[in-house]
């Protein structure tokens, strides 16, 4: 008897080995490349990943990287809306491969996934009605405001931080209807959407950003301990050096913001 459940746990133990072995050498680019798609997890954000009015395909920045680094490892780009808030277990559960759009570097999100190196700088920045923007220029004349904000987002994160009435809502774009259509006095966006999506030309042409709560990067996330964030890195510098990355940048006007890949 003592010989078999010495066998039985010398059995189990090899199993456990071999099993923690393949776990340390699954290669997530490999499960990519065998299912032939990079699934990216996005949401509605000019100019990073958006469609133009009457098309059903996804551009802007982000969009046109992503489509190009798929490319680069032989597969087909998925484009995914996500609910932001969830953007961690849609990576988890594999519904996706990455979350490309635009997403701060916090603590929270460089400790849930393998992030690339930085690619953009970015700011929080407040966005109210135009008439009223002399009354808000700095952090003390807020605290009377409701603010709408994405939901999980970097600021949701500063409103917070800042104690400020706040209501979450799904999106960047809805957090700026809430205020266009006066449901919210102000929103907390990024400021390459807002140099994007506020102001003269654009279809909210009564709203301006005003105060800048913070400076930020975006970086590209994968799961906890992929190989694609590395691939994604040397992918970055290639298209830096070669100069596709700033033409790309060029294109959807945040060449200011690219942060220089080595």
């Amino acid at each position: 008897m003592k010989k078999l459940i010495a066998m039985l746990l010398t059995s189990t133990m090899v199993l456990s080995m071999s099993a923690t072995a393949f776990a340390a050498d699954e290669s997530d680019a490999a499960y990519v490349k065998e299912k032939g798609t990079l699934v990216v997890g996005i949401t509605d954000f000019a100019p990073m990943d958006y469609k133009e009015e009457g098309s059903d395909e996804w551009v802007g920045f982000d969009a046109d990287m992503a489509k190009a680094f798929a490319e680069s490892l032989g597969v087909e780009v998925e484009f995914v809306e996500i609910d932001w808030d969830n953007k961690i277990m849609e990576l988890d559960g594999k519904t996706i491969d990455c979350v490309w759009n635009g997403m701060t570097l916090t603590d929270e999100v460089t400790s849930a996934m393998e992030c690339s190196n930085a690619y953009c700088k970015n700011a929080q920045v407040v966005v109210v009605p135009e008439d009223v923007a002399d009354q808000y220029q700095d952090t003390d004349s807020l605290k009377d405001l409701i603010f709408a904000v994405e939901a999980g987002s970097a600021g949701e994160a500063e409103v917070t931080a800042l104690e400020l009435e706040c209501t979450p809502v799904k999106a960047q774009a809805d957090a700026l209807m809430e205020v266009s259509a006066g449901t919210s006095d102000a929103a907390v966006i990024d400021l390459l959407m807002a140099a994007a999506m506020i102001g003269e030309g654009t279809g909210y042409e009564n709203l301006t950003h005003t105060v800048e709560l913070n400076s930020e990067e975006y970086g590209v996330g994968f799961r906890k301990g992929s190989d694609l964030a590395e691939a994604l890195n040397e992918f970055f510098a290639a298209s830096y050096e070669d100069g596709s990355m700033t033409e790309c940048a060029e294109k959807y006007g945040v060449q200011d913001a690219i942060v220089e890949q080595k």
